[in-house]
């Protein structure tokens, strides 16, 4: 891989351009990429042109940037994240339509919170992630699942880096972590009362894969009202277990007697019976 003058590759430096966009500003002038990027602003020109050339970055009438539809494009081809967005997304609409608040969907990305989904209505209560947005890992209940059941080193990498504290609740010392962690292996879920924001009651489960390892976590964001959350536990609980089954049956070989029909697009999308043997056979009709 080519690599800049100063060590860094010119990927990363493409990478830089792209990462400066976020959900707050998503419509950027050149200078304005050129900042946050850190990059001297010819630099930034030659890579932003370079990314919209390929259809990465895209230019506006008014000269402001934003992210290519390309991008789009090629983040649904991934099974890692959009698949199993596709096959939890009929759950998690179950799931909102019961709860009426928040709905989502979460993996872990570094010591963040990777949020693939999410569901509100227009009057929930307050709640810190967007769809694609990310929170640190000790902050709410998606993200205590998740480190409940990941390796040791990422809570070493967790414990070693700055905690923010949203709120008088949040978790933040190394003993308070550690203890939370523990009540969750032990219990299967998360309720994090206000730790977030003081309004807001988070609730999690964790979501298996096909292999029985921990893949993802779902929740809900309610109001923190005191109620007993054993009704949102056993509806959490009931939609990550569909969710399990929906990645067992997408695993399995199109030969397999429990197989979903659709074969390989399965693990990718999800749409009718009829639809998904369609798809199967124009592909195996344009296969050379």
């Amino acid at each position: 891989m080519a690599r800049a003058s100063g060590g860094e590759s010119v990927l990363s430096k493409h990478l830089r351009v792209m990462e400066a966009f976020d959900a707050a500003d998503p419509f950027l002038t050149l200078s304005d990429i050129a900042a946050r990027a850190g990059l001297a602003a010819s630099t930034a020109h030659r890579l932003v042109a370079e990314l919209e050339r390929e259809g990465l970055v895209e230019r506006l009438p008014d000269r402001t940037y934003r992210l290519g539809v390309r991008l789009w494009e090629m983040a649904c081809r991934t099974p890692g994240a959009l698949g199993l967005r596709e096959l939890a997304r009929p759950h998690l609409q179950s799931l909102h339509a019961r709860v009426r608040q928040h709905a989502q969907l979460g993996v872990l990305n570094g010591t963040d919170v990777l949020f693939l989904d999410r569901l509100s209505a227009r009057d929930a209560v307050v709640n810190a992630t967007l769809i694609g947005g990310r929170i640190p890992l000790h902050v709410s209940s998606s993200g205590l699942v998740l480190l409940a059941h990941a390796g040791p080193e990422v809570l070493e990498r967790v414990l070693a880096a700055p905690r923010i504290r949203y709120t008088p609740a949040t978790l933040c010392t190394p003993a308070e972590l550690t203890a939370a962690l523990r009540d969750v292996r032990a219990r299967g879920w998360a309720v994090c009362d206000g730790h977030v924001h003081e309004e807001s009651r988070g609730i999690a489960v964790p979501v298996y894969g096909a292999h029985h390892d921990v893949i993802a976590a779902m929740g809900v964001v309610v109001p923190n009202d005191g109620a007993d959350p054993l009704a949102h536990i056993e509806l959490l609980t009931r939609a990550s277990h569909a969710i399990t089954e929906a990645m067992r049956a997408a695993s399995l070989p199109p030969s397999h007697p429990g197989a979903l029909p659709g074969g390989r697009f399965r693990p990718l999308v999800t749409s009718s019976v009829r639809s998904m043997e369609y798809l199967e056979a124009r592909a195996g009709a344009a296969a050379p």
